[in-house]
């Protein structure tokens, strides 16, 4: 019988989320990492979890984790992207936001992908054609909403086009919270969300290129109808960098004028700044 990739992005992802739901509450070792991140002792097994999956499924692809880095075959066109607990810090002073994250690219493109809430048993998932949620065994297709208003804004570092452009000043634009409801939940979940109707769209600075943190996000919202780009409405992964994605194009637009504004206001003062007698 042969396994589908969605099929074994689904059972890695239910994997690592098991784990996740077992360990939480417990008294966890943290690992310092860079700029004052941290994992857990449950990101680690759970990310030997969902290894654990990928290894007996697909023996001949490479794997990136974010607890172990590459392994597997160097030369294979097709990477497992994995990301076992987004929103680390939110589960480790006991908030059940956090996500699993497993996505396939195959050469340039990700297509397969799966996003589980450990604490809600849901899993969002996609073929590359379209995304579903699978509940007690069940499928539902997938719909994107702007309905609810509300847009995440991830805060998090690194912050590569500051001071141009800081996700966190859209908080304190009055055309924001004229039009839209911020949320900041600290976890890429919410992009799954946003393919899903429960958010409008999600905002954030970054180079996302093979992002273990949001590769199955941006393929779940792909595949569900989503708007996505970069955060000047270029196509992902180029210029700028960032992610915008909505829920639709009146919903991407607003968001896109929002962030012009912001860019346009500091080529102002950097203009201004230049002037003789300044």
């Amino acid at each position: 019988m042969v396994i589908k990739d969605e099929d074994v992005a689904i059972a890695a992802a239910q994997a690592g989320a098991a784990v996740v739901r077992e360990m939480y509450g417990a008294s966890l070792a943290r690992f310092d990492k860079s700029g004052g991140d941290f994992a857990t002792a449950a990101d680690i097994a759970a990310e030997k979890a969902i290894l654990d999956v990928l290894r007996s499924a697909r023996p001949e692809d490479a794997i990136t984790g974010e607890e172990s880095g590459r392994t597997g075959a160097s030369g294979s066109e097709r990477m497992w992207l994995v990301d076992p607990l987004c929103g680390t810090l939110n589960y480790a002073v006991r908030t059940m936001l956090v996500g699993v994250n497993v996505a396939l690219r195959s050469g340039s493109t990700v297509d397969v992908a799966a996003s589980a809430d450990p604490f809600a048993d849901e899993v969002f998932w996609t073929d590359g054609n379209r995304a579903y949620v699978r509940r007690d065994g069940v499928d539902e297709q997938l719909s994107p909403s702007a309905e609810s208003v509300l847009v995440d804004v991830n805060l998090d570092p690194p912050f590569p086009n500051a001071p141009r452009f800081r996700a966190v000043r859209l908080l304190a634009d009055e055309g924001f919270v004229e039009r839209f409801r911020p949320r900041v939940v600290s976890t890429s979940l919410a992009v799954a969300w946003v393919a899903a109707g429960r958010r409008a769209a999600y905002v954030t600075d970054g180079d996302l290129r093979d992002s273990v943190h949001f590769a199955s996000g941006i393929a779940l919202c792909r595949a569900a109808g989503c708007v996505v780009t970069g955060i000047q409405g270029q196509p992902l992964h180029t210029g700028a960098g960032g992610l915008i994605v909505a829920a639709d194009q009146q919903t991407h637009a607003a968001l896109l004028a929002l962030v012009d504004n912001q860019l346009s206001s500091e080529q102002w003062k950097e203009s201004v700044g230049d002037q003789p007698g300044r």
